[in-house]
């Protein structure tokens, strides 16, 4: 009988290839940016974060092929996001900020300020980031968006609201990109194993009443075949794979990485 181990890392040399990361510090961000890093990429990783950055460059393996630039920013700061993007080949937008809230109990400010980091910020970021890519001829933008992007969950207007919007700005630059050899994709997680989904729990379950050790199984996992948590590695090999030469001709797309969520 054949046993099958845990596969391996996808072959990606980034040698010469800038990418810029954000929400760097930890989580999917953090995975990503030591994934893009140990394939040879320098790698800017931007977040406000930084202790969580200094981790980060401590954690980098010391003779990688890669390096990893700590960029500390608060995305907020649009000017400041599309001037960081500048110079880059490779751009994963991926930070991201969660309330859960009824809407008529959603506060206005924390909805503008989800709109401002999960969708106005990618774009200036790619208005920053495009020019180089299209002089070079070759780009790639990975918009880590979520299953809310496919599908929408109560409570959660202003991520999913975000999120979507995400989608279209991604196939928007898949179009404007493609006669420059730049392509951009989505990468649609459910459920990972990250600070954001375990800060959830109390808010679930405060407005779903019940207790929070119910609301991973009957909340967050109710939607999903496969009933864990996703791991940010995996995650981040789903980016790896999009950077690829094999991956040159997916576009436009949306890779749900969703354990069966949007089956249903």
């Amino acid at each position: 009988m054949t046993v099958i181990g845990t596969p391996g890392p996808v072959s990606l040399d980034l040698d010469g290839r800038t990418a810029l990361v954000t929400g760097a510090a930890g989580g999917i961000g953090r995975a990503c940016a030591l994934r893009l890093a140990a394939a040879g990429a320098t790698v800017r990783a931007v977040d406000r974060d930084t202790d969580g950055l200094a981790r980060l460059v401590a954690d980098h393996p010391n003779g990688s092929r890669g390096r990893v630039e700590p960029c500390p920013l608060d995305l907020t700061d649009l000017d400041a996001a599309e001037r960081a993007a500048a110079g880059t080949d490779l751009l994963v937008n991926n930070a991201g900020l969660q309330l859960v809230r009824p809407i008529e109990e959603f506060p206005p400010e924390v909805f503008h300020q989800v709109l401002t980091v999960m969708l106005e910020a990618p774009f200036r970021l790619l208005r920053g980031a495009l020019p180089h890519m299209y002089a070079r001829g070759w780009g790639r933008v990975i918009n880590i968006s979520s299953v809310h992007g496919l599908r929408a969950s109560p409570f959660k207007s202003a991520y999913v609201a975000a999120k979507h919007g995400l989608e279209g700005l991604s196939k928007t630059a898949a179009l404007e990109g493609a006669a420059h050899g730049v392509t951009s994709n989505c990468v649609n997680p459910g459920y990972v194993r990250t600070p954001l989904v375990e800060r959830q729990l109390a808010d679930q379950a405060a407005a779903h009443g019940i207790p929070e050790e119910r609301v991973l199984a009957d909340i967050l996992l109710a939607d999903s075949a496969l009933k864990r948590l996703l791991e940010p590695a995996e995650v981040a090999e789903a980016v790896a794979y999009l950077c690829t030469p094999q991956a040159s001709f997916v576009t436009g797309t949306s890779l749900a990485l969703d354990g069966g969520w949007t089956a249903h």
